[in-house]
């Protein structure tokens, strides 16, 4: 797996979000360092652009991110 395309820019990866204790590596090496297909940043993104990505969604909350792109 390559890394996710959005690595440099995005603040989940960057630490300019909250994670909770050591989860945050976990989701890092899950989506950032995996398949970010998967991840609900990346899915908006890849769908509506990167000005449509909430400061606030998390990698794994794919409802939400579901929900932004259905509109």
């Amino acid at each position: 797996m390559a890394d996710c395309e959005l690595l440099s820019g995005c603040p989940f990866f960057n630490d300019k979000m909250k994670e909770s204790s050591g989860i945050g590596a976990v989701y890092k090496k899950k989506y950032c360092l995996g398949d970010s297909s998967t991840c609900a940043r990346f899915m908006v993104f890849k769908k509506l652009g990167k000005a449509s990505v909430p400061d606030d969604l998390y990698p794994y909350m794919l409802a939400r991110a579901k929900k932004l792109i259905s509109g």
